[in-house]
Parts: C-alpha cells; structure tokens; sequence
C-alpha cells in the first residue's frame, strides 16, 4: 500500500499542478469561461479515474470496473505518456520566464500604464491563440491517441515465420506451432475480442499450441475468463503454457492451482513430453523469476533470477528428445544452453516504437521482437495479443504460426 499511496500522490499533484498551470494561462483569455469549463472536466475526469485505477489495485477491490475502455484509455495515456513530459517542458520554462520579469522588475521598476480593456470585447491575439493552442495540445493529443487506441484494442495479426533449425530431427521438418502469448484478460482486453484470438488460433490447426505467460492483466476476479479462453485453444498434439509475471501479481499459488484445476497444462519449471510423428518432444516451462521471489521484486526478473530458474529446468532435459523452451522473459534464452528454439512474450514487442530498433524495445530488452539466433539456436518473441496498454506503435499486436524446418 506504501507504493501504491506513492503513486496516487505524486500523479494526483501531478494533475492539479497541470490544471492550476492550465487554468492560469485560459483565465487570461477573452470569453474564458468556456474554455476553463473544458479544462475542468478534462481534468477531473483524469483524476477521478485515476484514483478509482489506483484504489482499486490497493485495496483488492474493482472499483476499475466502473470505467469503460474508452475513460481507461485517456487514463493510461495521460498519465503514462502526456503528464510529466508537460510538466517536465513547462517548469524550465516557467521558471526562466519568472528569473526575466524579476530581471526586469528590478532594472527598469516601470509602472504599469497599460488601459484596461474589456475582455468580453476584444478579440483573442496572436500570442494568446498559441497559449491556448499549447495548453490544449496535451488534451488533443490524449484525445487521438486514445482514439487509435480504442481502434488497435480490438485488433491483431497472424504473423507467420519459418525457422530453419540444423538439430531439428528430420520426422519433425515442418512442425507448426502457434504460438501466443499476453491476453492480459481484463481492463483492455476483454469480450468479443477474445473469442476472435481463439477462433484464428484454432483456425491455423497447428501442432502444438504454446502460450507464454500473462494470461490475466493482475486482477484474479479476470482469471475465471482468461481460463475460458484458454481452454478453448486447439492444437492436433496439445497446449502448452508457462506463466507471467502479470499473473503472479495478487497470488501465485492461486493462478497455479486454479489454471491447472481448470485442466490447462501450465509447466512451472516443469516439463512435459509429446509424441509427434514418432519422435518425443519435450515442452520445457520456465518460472517467472527465482523461487518464491515476488513478481513486483526487480530481482525476480533479473538475470540472476532467470539463470538460477534455467539451471533447475534444464537439469530435466531428456536427452532423446527434441526440447522446446517456454519462458515469458527473452532474456532466457542466453542462459538455455543446448536448447534449439526459445520462446518467450513479455515485451509487448516494446509497445511503444519509432523504427525496429528504436524505442522501448531495446532500451529495455536485448530482444524484444521477431526472431534471433545464436549458434544454431533461435529465439522467437511474440508482441503478445493482448494489451494492459491501449496504444502501441510499430508493435502490432499477433499471433505467430511459425513452421520448423530441418537445415
């Protein structure tokens, strides 16, 4: 609750630090009544949905639930994408703009001989139209982006890839596998939605269906739907899972149980092997983090914690069998010695990208999308299909088919 109260805090003063900026500029307007009326409602909205968003991950309740995907999407674009940059452009400069009248208060100490004219009767100047323009640009933009946000929700893609692997068995040349990964079932991604990833999922009629990790965004009371979906997922030889650090976020013990009493085969640090074509396959599930670590704890999704999960997994590797590694975190992959293909979600594909290789993504991860490879061994990072963001940019939400081919 401490870091929870922190964050309300700083981004509650956050909101009325910008609105009393905001304000101060509009008032100054001729017929500016209207405008700080907007300002007003645009911020109280954005303060009361933040605190109902904030209340209801402190206190275990849904008070979220009150709020449609459109108020929660100019929530979280605000606040995560708008606010601070705002602040953070206009304290210098308004800090440099009060050192210059100070300057000049005390350097020339002029009277003010300006006559007082009516600010009903005139018309807006040129210097006052920009200070309305920049100080309703942060809205506007909050207002397009939450529009393709709301727009790019309720879509994905079928992502298909080819993977040439030179210890492929060859009764396995041709192996498909969809694989999928992030519903994040909850505040974004939710309804009809995901009835349409199920039917395009079963549609490619893959071999093996293989989904790693973040099921539910952080709320149990979504898992009852995310297990629906789940277990409506086909493959000809089974599905196959490994969990997230979203799903551990308000208690591990009891996704675990309850996915696994919902019949769903999730692998923490565990395997399980499959016979395809007469040649054993063995689907490896890496656990989020160290042993017992907490999802919220940095450690737990360090590298440390990762090698020290990959070591215990891989002491189960059966050696007459072609291995496949399901971890939600890539960085797996440098510590999966011996295994041919790694894949992993977790990043969202960097959810927020200029080009491939600028953006969230790399600043972040060392992979983040697409297909990498390392003597011999590939890794496969899935942008996920679900969203517990409603923007992304160059990062289209998908569902992979990939084919294996010996070579």
């Amino acid at each position: 609750m401490g870091i929870i109260g922190g964050i309300l805090l700083v981004l509650v003063l956050g909101d009325f630090l910008w609105w009393w900026r905001a304000d101060r500029v509009l008032r100054k307007l001729p017929r500016a009544r209207p405008w700080r009326a907007m300002l007003g409602i645009f911020m109280a909205a954005q303060s009361v949905g933040l605190i109902l968003v904030l209340v209801s991950r402190g206190f275990d309740t849904r008070f979220d639930g009150l709020l449609g995907s459109p108020w929660l999407t100019f929530i979280y674009i605000w606040h995560c994408l708008l606010l601070f940059p705002m602040l953070l452009l206009w304290l210098p400069y308004s800090i440099a703009k009060w050192i210059v009248a100070g300057v000049r208060m005390l350097v020339r100490l002029r009277a003010a001989r300006h006559p007082h004219t009516s600010m009903d009767a005139r018309g807006i100047t040129r210097r006052e139209f920009a200070h309305l323009f920049a100080t309703a640009a942060p809205a506007l933009a909050t207002l397009g982006a939450a529009i393709v946000g709301l727009w790019q929700i309720e879509r994905f893609r079928i992502r298909r890839l080819t993977v040439e692997l030179p210890d492929l068995p060859a009764a396995l040349d041709g192996l498909t596998i969809a694989h999928v990964t992030d519903f994040h079932v909850g505040q974004f991604t939710r309804g009809e939605v995901l009835d349409r990833i199920v039917a395009a999922t079963n549609d490619l009629r893959a071999d093996l269906v293989l989904y790693t990790g973040d099921l539910i965004n952080f709320a149990l009371s979504d898992l009852d739907a995310a297990l629906g979906v789940a277990s409506r997922l086909r493959g000809a030889h089974g599905v196959f899972m490994c969990e997230g650090n979203h799903d551990l976020f308000e208690d591990a013990a009891a996704f675990r149980t309850r996915t696994r009493d919902a019949g769903l085969r999730l692998l923490v640090n565990e395997s399980s092997t499959v016979t395809i074509r007469g040649t054993a396959v063995q689907l490896l599930g890496l656990r989020w983090g160290a042993r017992d670590s907490h999802p919220h704890d940095p450690a737990s999704r360090g590298d440390t914690a990762i090698a020290r999960s990959m070591e215990e997994l891989l002491a189960q590797r059966q050696r007459d069998a072609f291995p496949i590694l399901l971890a939600h975190h890539p960085h797996a992959f440098d510590y999966a010695a011996g295994i041919p293909l790694t894949l992993a979600g977790h990043t969202h594909g960097g959810q927020l990208m200029v080009t491939h290789d600028l953006g969230f993504g790399p600043m972040l991860y060392r992979y983040w999308s697409g297909l990498y490879r390392d003597k011999g061994r590939a890794l496969i990072v899935s942008n996920g299909t679900g969203n517990w963001f409603p923007l992304r940019t160059r990062a289209p939400a998908e569902i992979l088919h990939i084919t294996l081919r010996h070579g």
